[in-house]
């Protein structure tokens, strides 16, 4: 299975992907755990240039697009393909559905260009499940402004206005309500362990 994680920033994906592994591991099932941009040597050099570098402010729009695209294409050919193959569960924080809501609607470029890109860089490969953590966008970045001010590094993404994540938040909510039999929508101001409980319940893991 292909399981991804979807949300704005500070939405509590890394917690959630990890309360899974732990469990589907001590049932026995071999997981793999991975991230977008990232996962491969060439995506965390993407994910660097994409949040860290100094020069990201001047990415252009088209540039950034492209990044996420070529991360993603290595990823599915490097990890996730042959790890689906295997027959293992790969647990994926962002795929697809990230790059619609973050370059679609929030930076304003053309949704059909961008799914089209994205069957081009996963070969077809879609997500059995995704799961969206649903934040209010002022909450989310309340949360991401805390990690700053706790140490963790600059991101440019979680840079953005809040009219920005508004965008990405529903562009979100309408992926999720085309798309009822993949996605599970989760609201994400719960405490971490009642999200996780309405994940552990669905069906897919029965």
């Amino acid at each position: 299975m292909l399981i991804t994680f979807e949300g704005s920033e500070g939405a509590g994906k890394s917690t959630q992907i990890r309360l899974l592994a732990d469990t589907l591991r001590a049932r026995g099932r071999t997981v793999v755990l991975t991230r977008e941009p990232g996962g491969t040597d060439f995506g965390e050099e993407v994910r660097n240039i994409l949040k860290h570098a100094p020069y990201g402010d001047r990415l252009t729009d088209e540039a950034e697009l492209l990044l996420f695209i070529a991360a993603r294409a290595q990823i599915v050919r490097e990890v996730i393909r042959p790890a689906l193959k295997r027959g293992d569960v790969v647990l994926c924080d962002r795929f697809t559905d990230s790059t619609v809501a973050y370059q679609g609607a929030g930076r304003g470029m053309p949704e059909d260009f961008i799914r089209s890109l994205n069957t081009f860089a996963t070969g077809g490969i879609s997500p059995d499940r995704t799961y969206l953590l649903d934040l209010p966008a002022e909450v989310g970045l309340a949360r991401a402004r805390r990690r700053a001010e706790a140490g963790a590094p600059a991101d440019r993404m979680e840079g953005m206005q809040r009219e920005f994540y508004d965008r990405v938040a529903d562009c979100y909510r309408r992926l999720a309500a085309e798309a009822p039999e993949r996605i599970r929508t989760l609201d994400a101001t719960l405490p971490p362990e009642a999200v996780f409980s309405h994940i552990i319940a669905d069906s897919i893991f029965r």
